[in-house]
């Protein structure tokens, strides 16, 4: 490179923590866009690496991001987005351990390493080496922190495992770029990599608020030669949301002064802090005629050897039932890869490996691609297990190079294969390196593909499998399970009776599981701690025509007044959320509510909401694969959640704790605020009335529910990354009174419609503005369960909703009424008398009626009949 083209790099002494030299080498692209290409000897893309010096080395780029972001401005967009402050190290307390970690890396780095992929160290000396590489890594390790407000990012695909470990070494939300598709989440955003073989890169957040409501995004590749690809990022970041500080991480940054000042230039532009810190800093040399000459000495050498078939023994190993599904950093992931999920699968694989990797052994863990950090992680993991083996690591990439079996040249061989992808444009064609030549092959090659890949894709013909097996005797294929992004919405008619446009269902469809129990089974589960409300569900019926009967009646008295609360709630919503509110309901009792908040919008004002439906559980909390589909697809602050009514406010209290638990675990914020139609409870301060008065869609479940049942989460049912289930109940279609029920109180909007509008001009635009929430009702359940000796607030279910539910789905022990609301009970009296319940009146009573649940568990406890109770 340097004799031939005149291609020279250079260590810039004042501003470089290590030589330029120690860390990459050069070679000649297949690609005309750039000829040459800096292969970094720590990076372990290119070039089969010790596991743990590849770690390292991203564990002290983090180290150097740290003390960057502890720097106070020093004069705010115009400081310089240059390098390190006050030197070729930081100044400050890290400087130390700084210090000691340059020195110790730059020491192995002069070692033995085999940065080309040559002979081993001396079998001697590898005891000594393996402790100074393991004792680095817990050094950095120990300078592990939480940095809030702090979002990484790493580019597809040489830096995706290099960012997670800066993203791992600061603590902070992690994502990298990816030039893959067809994942079903919406692009945050896109950008070019203009010099690349693949230029285009998105990102895919299933947590979008964690971008943006970043205070300083870390940016972390391999390499900036010119940085217009951080530029394009930044640019593309910023117009998306933007952030006060941008950190450039890399290994290596050779830029020319000019090439620094545009960063400079572009921090001024946007108002933002941008500065950059890397490993080592200098300079490069490229002849103006290099793009000719690089081609004319290309064309002499040979081409990357085709797939064949090779004499390698190829086994593959199913990891599926050892690990849980693994989530793509491309997705986005909150705090640290787990390293219990890296040591099982290094167990299974020194398992596997036995007496076919002895001492002295080489072995090569290949990754794939975009997949980096895990097989990383598992290489550093293997290389513990084995301290008699040479472990290395490396992966597969998309980049052509060329390939020449001379020393000192970066890239000594290659092998080339076919992805599978069938692309026009050739990017189908797949490359590894450096281990096909005398000097680099290794005893056994352990293929670790993308999660979820199949394992036909790997063995056909021309594939991976095929390529590797032509470079070593032993071949291992680790296949491991995937967690998809998100399952797709259900929405009727094959789910539920509701129109598609009405509702979309975050559910997964259980219909075909017998999940129905006897209520008095079901409830002895529960209170005994067995079992979750959640896991089993009711038996449904078909109401019976006396009780059908009474339904009709209340609706026929209380459609006009759930027409005025509908439109009162969806007003304070609209203007809470600013005209543009998605609606979230929680299943099941909140989505008929959705449901007409949506038809108000629409028939009122002409605007078209959306609105799901997803699982909240007491106990559990809010599906936390639900909320992740939410934000992926909408700002997290316009959700609005929706609820039927409030009892003692559980639900409000769990929703509240399940926000705060997404939000600190992926990132997203969403507002605890719940809109319900009814709250006797006092309980939330969004509502449509506080009276306690039936809302018909108590009355029936499911066949005024949609025909869905409520929402179940059975582990049994319910993997990792599935959204919680429910039941279509499709054979009750004839008693079904879903849209019957929408289309009485729809039918009153013309009658309340000039009144709301009246009052909600003076509705406030935030929600201190609202009428407190006392929580009166809740310090009236704690009253009436000292009271009546159940000490258990869980057994006592306030209000007409929860006390038409107790009579339908428990096991009812009492119930109590307030004298002057008896008139509007009827339901609940005909209810109780069918169940045999005893019904007391209580004056003064807080709710128009409570029903307390049997206390099965509670000594001496009896029905209405002195006994016990048993299924009815």
């Amino acid at each position: 490179m340097r004799d031939a083209l005149g291609v020279e790099v250079a260590s810039d002494p004042g501003r470089s923590v290590l030589p330029v030299k120690a860390l990459v080498g050069l070679a000649l692209r297949r690609n005309p866009k750039r000829a040459h290409l800096l292969v970094s000897r720590v990076l372990a893309k290119h070039v089969p690496t010790e596991p743990g010096i590849a770690t390292a080395s991203g564990q002290l780029l983090g180290l150097l991001v740290r003390q960057e972001l502890q720097v106070p401005d020093a004069s705010g967009p115009d400081t310089p987005a240059g390098s390190l402050t006050g030197g070729s190290l930081p100044a400050g307390s890290l400087i130390p351990v700084v210090h000691e970690a340059v020195d110790r890396l730059g020491h192995l780095l002069d070692g033995p390493s085999c940065p080309d992929g040559g002979t081993a160290p001396d079998q001697d000396e590898r005891p000594a080496r393996l402790a100074a590489v393991s004792g680095l890594c817990e050094l950095l390790a120990r300078e592990q922190t939480e940095l809030p407000g702090v979002v990484t990012i790493g580019y597809a695909e040489t830096a995706t495992g290099l960012g997670q470990l800066v993203a791992g070494q600061l603590g902070t939300y992690y994502i990298h770029s990816t030039r893959l598709g067809g994942s079903g989440v919406e692009p945050y955003g896109a950008f070019e990599e203009v010099h690349s073989h693949a230029t285009s890169h998105q990102l895919l957040p299933t947590s979008r608020a964690a971008l943006d409501l970043a205070d300083t995004v870390v940016l972390v590749d391999d390499e900036l030669s010119t940085g217009a690809t951080i530029i394009n990022t930044i640019r593309e970041l910023h117009r998306t949301a933007p952030h006060r500080h941008y950190v450039v991480a890399s290994l290596v940054d050779l830029r020319s002064a000019a090439d620094r000042g545009r960063l400079d230039e572009l921090a001024h532009e946007l108002g933002s802090r941008i500065t950059a810190v890397a490993l080592a800093q200098g300079s490069i040399h490229l002849p103006e005629s290099l793009a000719a000459d690089a081609a004319e000495l290309i064309g002499n050498l040979p081409q990357p050897e085709a797939a064949v078939a090779g004499p390698g023994r190829i086994q593959v190993a199913d990891l599926t039932g050892l690990v849980p599904p693994i989530r793509s950093a491309r997705f986005g992931v909150a705090g640290r890869p787990d390293p219990d999920q890296a040591g099982r699968i290094a167990d299974a694989l020194a398992g596997t490996l036995g007496s076919s990797a002895g001492p002295g052994a080489r072995v090569l863990v290949l990754a794939t691609e975009e997949f980096m950090a895990l097989p990383l992680a598992v290489a550093v993991r293997l290389q513990g297990l084995r301290p008699d083996a040479d472990i290395r690591y490396s992966t597969s990439t998309r980049s052509p190079i060329a390939a020449l079996d001379e020393p000192g040249y970066a890239i000594r061989s290659a092998i080339a294969f076919d992805s599978g992808d069938d692309a026009p444009d050739g990017s189908g064609a797949r490359f590894a390196y450096n281990f096909m030549h005398p000097a680099g092959r290794f005893d056994t090659v352990v293929i670790m593909p993308e999660p979820g890949t199949a394992v036909s894709e790997l063995l056909a013909p021309g594939r991976i499998a095929e390529a590797v097996a032509g470079s070593t005797d032993d071949v291992r294929i680790l296949t491991l399970p995937v967690q998809s992004t998100f399952p797709p919405p259900l929405v009727g008619p094959a789910f539920g009776s509701y129109l598609p446009e009405d509702v979309e269902w975050l559910l997964k469809d259980l219909s075909f599981a017998q999940l129905e129990a006897p209520k008095a089974e079901r409830e002895a589960a529960i209170q005994s701690g067995k079992a979750s409300y959640a896991e089993s569900l009711p038996q449904e019926f078909e109401p019976s025509p006396e009780y059908s009967a009474l339904f009709e009646a209340a609706l026929e008295g209380s459609a006009g007044r759930i027409a005025h609360a509908v439109g009162t709630l969806t007003e304070q919503v609209l203007k809470l959320r600013g005209n543009a509110p998605v609606l979230v309901s929680l299943a099941r009792a909140g989505t008929p509510v959705g449901i007409l908040m949506k038809r108000w919008a629409w028939e009122v004002n002409g605007l078209k909401l959306p609105h799901y439906a997803i699982s909240i559980v007491r106990g559990l909390g809010i599906d936390q694969s639900a909320l992740g589909y939410l934000a992926s697809r909408h700002r997290p602050e316009d959700v609005m959640f929706v609820d039927g009514w409030t009892g003692k406010g559980a639900i409000a209290r769990e929703l509240a704790a399940a926000v705060d638990l997404f939000r600190q675990t992926d990132g997203p914020a969403f507002r605890p605020d719940l809109a319900v139609l009814a709250d006797p409870g006092h309980c939330v301060r969004i509502f449509g009335t506080r009276e306690d008065y039936l809302v018909p869609s108590a009355c029936l479940n499911s066949t005024v529910s949609g025909l869905v049942s409520r929402t179940v989460y059975n582990t049994a049912l319910i993997g990792p990354g599935d959204f919680h289930g429910a039941k279509f109940y499709s054979e009750l279609s004839g008693s079904d009174v879903s849209n019957d029920f929408l289309a009485a109180v729809t039918s009153q909007f013309p009658g309340v419609r000039d009144d709301v509008l009246r009052a909600a001009v003076h509705f406030p635009s935030t929600v201190a503005g609202l009428p407190d929430a006392d929580w009166s009702g809740w310090s009236a359940v704690e009253e009436i369960s000292r009271s009546f000796g159940i000490n258990n607030v869980n057994l006592v279910k306030p209000g007409v909703g929860e006390t038409t539910r107790v009579l339908l789905r428990r096991v009812p022990w009492k119930v109590l009424v307030r004298p002057e609301a008896m008139p509007e009970l009827a339901h609940v009296l005909h209810l109780a008398e069918q169940r045999g319940v005893e019904v007391l009146e209580v004056p003064g009573l807080a709710y128009s009626c409570v029903g307390l649940i049997h206390p099965i568990h509670t000594p001496g406890a009896t029905g209405a009949d002195g006994k016990a109770v048993v299924d009815v």
